[in-house]
């Protein structure tokens, strides 16, 4: 076993014949150096090593294959990249056990996960841990004999790249249709199509759809609940070639579609599209890479818009599909902020009252002619309480954790922490002295009671990431709903209630805003146009955000922000790098990365689970630098602590971490 040197040049390895004693006894003589990339999180391991193919095993070790290896004296798994004439170590180690001999890693998908892992300063087979599902042995047996298809031709030409803006989330013109007119026109004409939404509830609308157009042969599904099992079988089926079409989460990206694709990606803004393991990739940005490396078209769909994607829309590098303002006014509900100056003047209770007169009326009318959605931001009861004086949230003065109002607190006058469970009586704000508290954000279940109450004889129908509800019947009902987790009404809804608008954008973040307002677009996408008297009322303060959902302009409102980060210099304008961890490693790490001029460190600052944070802001021009500097000094760490001490959470372009 050894390392490849990754800067000899190929010709001058052909020409060089290995010498018979670099060869242990038993091994292959054609082609008998397996070139093998170890399935290890280590950054330092992350290369190509040497080994020995067993004579016994010659027609087993092909490229793609996964096998066992004997590495610093214990049994590793890696996926062989290439069989080779000779190498340059001075002794080799023999293959041990071929784990399976089909080519599960395409050349295509394993270019695409180095390009991952360099883009996030991550390892090689913690982006193949999400590519590749896990295996299935009895499986294997259906392919048994079949032959992978050769790779595709890189295109002269790239395929089309564009943003399109979808305007309902329901019926004919909704964004499931959209997904399908563009993956039926992509095969048509002979292309592998790959879409990828954000979860299995999207998975389920789309498919029958898919498999209704092109066929069920045709279409496979990757994702996580389907088990893994028929999870791996679907991987095969489009490794093979049998399957030119696939639908599922963020693994889809990876997925090994035959020939120039067309990659399909639904809300790109959608927290789920984001890898909550390292290297902590993003499925816009391995679409993005995909098609740069392979010429693939490339399509965002969504009610909303990211700044990413405006970002690239600004730049001209993907085409605005938008319709005209016209057509979207005539396709959306009509849409009222309840803090507007005319419904202020019309009723001046608004600013104390959860449900404004302007809600309730809109509520009552949509009753008579179909469902209505009503959006809350949270689940549960009354989860937060504000001072009603300057509306300060409040916490336990004894563990600081979240205070609640109980439900005897008009008796006893004591507010209960949600963390310790201690009750305090008479409390005060600590910001203005004041007594008297409201609900900051009431949740889900209790809005079901109040709102049943002011309804009667109303069904009323919750719907929780707990216990989702994914269709309602066209008739008279009140759907309480969470963000994410409505319920499509087949004709769309009479009407829509966006509350706690306020209690939403008091969550701390950089991008709370942007994230409110996807939410608003979604909820909204589900009512129906206005000139079937379709109505949303949101209630919330911001008139930017509110104005952005009323002109239904979600690309204006992208645009504006983009901007404004720009001239602040803040992602995505520009990009980022954070380390996470224990104080003393990670300003250790940090000493050792050699930055370019104009590129500093911010921080360290501490974060709630006690670890410390610092982060680099540098230019897109500057990236691929910088993050090749941070990955240089993560492998020359980890060899030099051989898995001692905590690990670092290297994290590129995750705004989470910007919390104030």
């Amino acid at each position: 076993m050894t390392e490849r040197d990754g800067d000899q040049p190929a010709l001058l390895d052909a020409l060089a014949p290995a010498p018979a004693a670099k060869l242990p006894a038993g091994a292959a003589e054609n082609l008998p150096i397996a070139q093998v990339l170890l399935e290890s999180p280590v950054p330092h391991l992350d290369r190509i090593f040497d080994y020995a193919v067993p004579i016994d095993l010659d027609e087993q070790i092909v490229p793609g294959a996964r096998v066992k290896v004997r590495f610093s004296s214990r049994d590793m798994s890696g996926y062989v990249l290439d069989r080779a004439h000779t190498t340059t170590a001075p002794r080799l180690t023999l293959i041990s056990k071929v784990v399976t001999a089909l080519p599960l890693l395409s050349p295509e998908v394993l270019t695409l996960c180095r390009g991952v892992a360099e883009r996030y300063a991550g390892v090689t087979a913690d982006v193949l841990r999400a590519a590749i599902p896990q295996r299935a042995a009895r499986v294997e047996k259906e392919f048994a004999g079949e032959e992978a298809p050769a790779p595709a031709p890189v295109p002269t030409d790239p395929g089309p790249r564009e943003a399109t803006l979808a305007l309902k989330s329901f019926g004919d013109d909704g964004w499931p249709n959209l997904v399908v007119t563009a993956a039926k026109a992509a095969h048509a004409v002979g292309k592998g199509v790959i879409v990828a939404v954000p979860d299995q509830r999207d998975v389920d609308r789309v498919m029958p759809l898919l498999e209704q157009e092109l066929g069920a042969d045709t279409v496979a599904q990757l994702t996580a609940e389907m088990g893994p099992t028929p999870r791996y079988r679907s991987y095969l089926r489009l490794r093979y070639g049998q399957a030119r079409v696939v639908l599922g989460t963020r693994s889809a990206v990876f997925a090994p579609v035959q020939g120039p694709a067309q990659i399909i990606i639904v809300d790109d803004h959608d927290p789920s599209h984001q890898e909550p393991r390292a290297p902590y990739h993003h499925t816009r940005e391995v679409a993005l890479l995909r098609s740069v490396q392979t010429g693939a078209g490339i399509r965002f769909i969504s009610t909303s818009r990211s700044l990413e994607v405006q970002r690239l829309v600004e730049r001209g590098w993907l085409a605005e599909l938008s319709p005209p303002r016209t057509v979207r006014t005539g396709a959306s509900p009509v849409v009222t902020a309840s803090s507007d100056s005319y419904q202020q003047e019309r009723d001046p209770t608004l600013q104390r009252a959860r449900l404004p007169g302007v809600a309730y009326r809109t509520a009552r009318d949509g009753l008579e002619r179909g469902p209505v959605l009503v959006q809350v931001g949270r689940t549960g009861f009354i989860p937060a309480v504000l001072c009603e004086r300057c509306r300060a949230r409040q916490v336990c003065p004894e563990c600081h954790g979240p205070l609640a109002l109980p439900g005897h607190f008009g008796q006893s006058d004591s507010l209960r922490c949600r963390w310790c469970g201690l009750h305090q009586r008479g409390h005060r704000c600590p910001e203005c002295g004041a007594g008297r508290f409201r609900a900051g954000a009431i949740g889900a279940d209790r809005t079901a009671q109040e709102l049943g109450r002011a309804f009667p004889n109303i069904p009323v129908i919750s719907s929780t990431s707990d216990h989702p509800v994914r269709e309602v019947a066209d008739k008279p009902s009140l759907v309480i709903s969470t963000p994410g987790v409505e319920p499509v009404a087949r004709e769309g809804y009479a009407a829509a209630l966006i509350l706690d608008g306020d209690a939403q954008l008091a969550r701390e973040g950089l991008d709370v805003p942007r994230q409110v307002l996807s939410r608003w677009f979604n909820a909204a996408s589900l009512v129906r146009s206005r000139s079937q008297r379709g109505a949303v009322v949101v209630t919330a303060d911001d008139p930017e955000l509110t104005g952005a959902l009323v002109r239904w302009d979600p690309a204006g409102y992208a645009r504006r922000e983009l901007y404004r980060r720009l001239e602040l210099d803040l992602p995505p304008a520009v990009r980022m790098l954070t380390i996470t961890g224990d104080s003393r490693e990670a300003e250790a790490f940090v000493a050792q990365v050699k930055l370019p001029e104009g590129v500093n460190w911010v921080g360290p600052a501490p974060t709630e689970e006690g670890t410390h944070r610092w982060m680099l802001f540098f230019g897109y021009a500057q990236a691929a630098s910088v993050v090749a500097e941070v990955s240089r000094a993560r492998r020359t760490g980890s060899a030099y602590t051989a898995g001692q001490g905590r690990a670092l959470r290297i994290a590129v372009d995750d705004t989470a971490a910007l919390q104030f």
